[in-house]
């Protein structure tokens, strides 16, 4: 009985210490994160412009959203965004990994060399691709010519607006081929040596060793690279809406993004109710997506601790 009770108290101590080191981050979530949210989930009812206070409308914001063009056309923009450089980033990491698995002693020189873009703020991300894109004497267009190829109009032409901004995406690779080359360095030899036994060839050592093995790291940075792609602001803003010039020679619509027009209607026009209601749809959005991938990734994710 002594005993039990000794345990007893011993357990209630540990666990005031657990709640004593967990306070910063409870006070910091509640302070930073589910206090701003249940904010603005109250403003996404109001017309709110800072100035005045918050008077209640109901749902006249989420109507205002469906009826606006430009909530459709800016989602549209953030969606093709998506779905063109998601699978392409994933691509060529896994490609960038797959060399540098082959390296060897080199490999920590060239992964210090693909993250270092990573590191590069922004803002001078979007300023270096306005010149490298620029119709005139960029170097992308000038390294097409070399080829007989006219280069195209990155950042005018509102066709070419959206592979331009793909393409400036590609700088920055550095963290998904980090974590590829570390997923497929934890791949066991056993299983290729008795692939190779079996006479299976590298492209079916690739597809039915490899990729299971490092489907999980896969599924990671589907997941995290779509709610990023969606939440594309920094880069585009700079590159778009932060140079007067630019954004007089070419029609914006091309280049809105929606965090960009969810920005605008906050802090440009001071539409703090209407901005909070189009956050909302964001975060149901990117929920909704992640949870088709989390249902989706049952079916191909395979996890080495799970039975077979």
């Amino acid at each position: 009985m002594t005993a039990r009770r000794h345990r007893s108290t011993l357990t209630r101590q540990e666990g005031r210490w657990a709640l004593l080191f967990l306070a910063p981050w409870i006070v910091g979530f509640l302070v930073f994160y589910a206090g701003p949210m249940l904010a603005s989930l109250w403003l996404s009812f109001t017309d709110y412009d800072i100035v005045n206070p918050p008077r209640f409308v109901g749902l006249d914001n989420y109507r205002q959203m469906v009826a606006d063009p430009m909530v459709a056309r800016s989602l549209r923009n953030t969606v093709y965004y998506t779905v063109l450089h998601v699978p392409l980033a994933m691509a060529i990491s896994l490609g960038l990994a797959l060399l540098l698995n082959r390296v060897g002693r080199l490999s920590g020189f060239f992964r210090t060399v693909f993250y270092l873009p990573v590191m590069t703020p922004a803002v001078a991300v979007g300023i270096l691709f306005l010149l490298l894109l620029n119709t005139q004497d960029g170097l992308v267009n000038r390294f097409l010519g070399w080829f007989g190829v006219d280069g195209p109009s990155w950042t005018t032409d509102p066709d070419w607006v959206m592979p331009g901004i793909v393409l400036m995406s590609l700088w920055s690779l550095g963290s998904t081929v980090i974590i590829y080359l570390a997923a497929l360095q934890n791949v066991p030899r056993e299983l290729h040596e008795a692939a190779i036994v079996d006479g299976a060839g590298p492209w079916q050592r690739f597809r039915a060793v490899t990729l299971p093995m490092i489907s999980g790291a896969l599924f990671f940075t589907l997941v995290v690279n779509t709610i990023a792609s969606l939440q594309m602001f920094s880069e585009v803003y700079t590159m778009y809406f932060g140079n007067q010039t630019t954004q007089q020679r070419f029609n914006a619509d091309a280049a809105t993004f929606y965090v960009i027009y969810l920005f605008q209607q906050a802090f440009q026009f001071l539409h703090m109710g209407f901005a909070s209601a189009l956050a909302w749809l964001l975060f149901l959005v990117i929920l909704l997506i992640t949870v088709i991938q989390v249902r989706l990734s049952k079916r191909w994710v395979y996890y080495e601790s799970e039975e077979s």
